[in-house]
């Protein structure tokens, strides 16, 4: 049997398979052909889960080892981004409305915060998946304490023997990680676990392209965008976000796979029925595939982020005026104005700007209407300061540098000797 490991007569197990409509048997007897001298006692007291589902849960553990990296560059990626742009300021929105200014840095730690929780996620189940183990047809282990002849103890020592060889053991004390109590297969709601935070990775990465094309509109940043690539076959003015729309369309899909085994755990009868099957190897295979592509593109995309500056700042100075009034007449006051005077002149001043931006589309003249009025020349010699759009933005400087050095750094520092991989994108 060990000699002939990697002789698998694929053509004799599809013929096989073609006339026993059995995977896991039609692979047995193509194995029993190869080792005769084995062929009475390959695949006894087992059952097919004993090779599926183990061979799932090994699939699914490598598989969290082949992702977790990718989603680490990203992050490594859009931290590096964020520290760069830590003091740019910038217009925050809340409604998609403008509000208060934040900086370009710090909207970006929030999708680094999501996908930092990610990393963790996939780590936690990665490292919580626990091997069906050799426990028999319908979990009892009845076949094996007949083959041991009622000696418990072999019983569970197999078990344990295969579960380690399988590469399951506990990162407390190195115990041996199988399932205890199993049915024919393991509980279904593991695909759960493993697709729940797949589907959330996805809506992570939909969150931050979303507004990756949201601030492509207004201009104030872009995806990469190659020397000779088209944005569009019939105008070719357009840089249309194709990259971040991508994502989008992906990660919908991979949210959407969760429901799959969300349906398939809650129909599985008694110690199992088999209409989990075809189910599975669908959906658990394409949310992985998904992924994967997902993060490839997003590291494409984190690695050529452009920022318009002048845009941001065009934005700024057409906003800021009106954002500014809270601080004017906190400035009026302390000159020795009345609270409820100053606010009712800010108050109109602000509303004759508006209509000129609104209904005539010029531009916020608001600072040159209070520069024009004699009431608020106590503070005329302090406009520039109240204006300035860094004294807006709070500690954003000190979060960002915290939040890199003291959550994002030490997440990554297992990862670094992978960092370097460059993303292959497949347009």
């Amino acid at each position: 049997m060990k000699s002939n490991l990697d002789n698998i007569d694929f053509k004799m197990a599809a013929e096989e398979e073609k006339q026993l409509q059995h995977d896991v048997m039609a692979h047995v007897h193509t194995f029993a052909h190869c080792c005769p001298k084995a062929a009475h006692i390959i695949h006894l007291g087992t059952t097919s889960c004993y090779v599926g589902d183990n061979t799932d849960l090994i699939i699914l553990r490598n598989a969290f080892d082949l992702l977790s990296p990718k989603l680490a560059r990203v992050i490594s990626r859009l931290a590096d981004f964020a520290k760069e742009q830590a003091y740019l300021p910038t217009l925050g929105f809340t409604h998609f409305q403008p509000a208060q200014l934040t900086t370009v840095g710090k909207r970006c730690c929030l999708w680094i915060q999501d996908l930092c929780m990610d990393l963790q996620n996939l780590k936690r189940v990665r490292d919580e998946l626990h091997f069906r183990g050799v426990k028999g047809t319908t979990g009892t282990q009845a076949s094996f304490l007949q083959l041991f002849e009622g000696d418990d103890q072999k019983v569970e020592q197999l078990d344990k023997m295969v579960t380690e060889k399988a590469g399951f053991k506990s990162s407390f004390l190195f115990i041996s990680r199988a399932f205890i109590i199993t049915g024919q297969t393991y509980t279904r709601k593991v695909d759960i676990e493993v697709l729940s935070v797949l589907a959330s990775l996805g809506a992570s990465v939909h969150k931050v392209c979303t507004d990756i094309r949201l601030l492509a509109n207004l201009r104030e940043m872009e995806e990469p965008f190659e020397k000779q690539q088209i944005g569009s076959s019939a105008m070719p003015y357009k840089r249309n976000p194709m990259r971040s729309e991508r994502c989008c369309s992906l990660a919908r899909h991979l949210m959407a796979l969760v429901m799959d085994p969300l349906q398939t755990a809650s129909v599985q009868w008694f110690e199992r029925t088999l209409d989990d099957s075809a189910n599975q190897r669908i959906c658990l295979a394409e949310a992985f595939l998904t992924a994967n592509t997902v993060l490839n593109t997003l590291q494409n995309i984190s690695e050529g982020l452009v920022v318009y500056p002048k845009v941001i700042e065009l934005h700024i100075r057409q906003e800021l005026p009106f954002m500014a009034t809270e601080n004017m007449v906190m400035a009026m006051v302390k000159a020795g104005g009345n609270r409820q005077d100053c606010h009712e002149k800010i108050r109109v001043l602000s509303q004759q700007a508006a209509a000129v931006v609104k209904q005539e589309g010029g531009d916020n003249d608001l600072i040159e209407r209070i520069q024009a009025d004699a009431y608020f020349s106590p503070i005329h010699s302090q406009l520039d300061h109240l204006l300035d759009p860094s004294s807006f933005t709070g500690r954003v400087s000190q979060q960002v540098q915290r939040f890199l050095e003291e959550e994002v750094c030490p997440l990554l520092k297992p990862y670094e000797s992978v960092m370097k991989v460059k993303a292959e994108l497949c347009l």
